[in-house]
């Protein structure tokens, strides 16, 4: 399969393939999904790149509410630059919430 065959199938056009290949940009939950479905690859193996540990990640995601999935997915897909600034707004609110 080429990359053309590849971005079709999965609903993107093959320069926005190449610019995620490149690192220039995260995908979308959409074209996560997209790859998903139309290649069964295991999900925990798509997103965190380790089916080793995947028996502990399935009993953390049946503990995490629907919420906390949510925000897990979408902070997958930023930058490593902006998951750094989530970080530090979460440590933010957490000094300010414990004085």
């Amino acid at each position: 399969m080429n990359q053309i065959e590849f971005s079709n199938q999965i609903g993107v056009s093959q320069g926005t393939l190449s610019e995620l290949e490149q690192n220039k940009y995260n995908p979308s939950l959409e074209t996560i999904l997209a790859i998903i479905k139309e290649f069964n690859v295991n999900a925990t193996w798509l997103l965190f790149g380790d089916v080793a540990s995947e028996d502990g990640l399935e009993e953390m995601a049946r503990e995490l509410n629907e919420l906390e999935n949510t925000l897990i997915i979408k902070f997958r897909m930023l930058s490593a630059r902006d998951q750094g600034g989530i970080m530090d707004i979460i440590d933010l609110k957490n000094a300010r919430s414990n004085q």
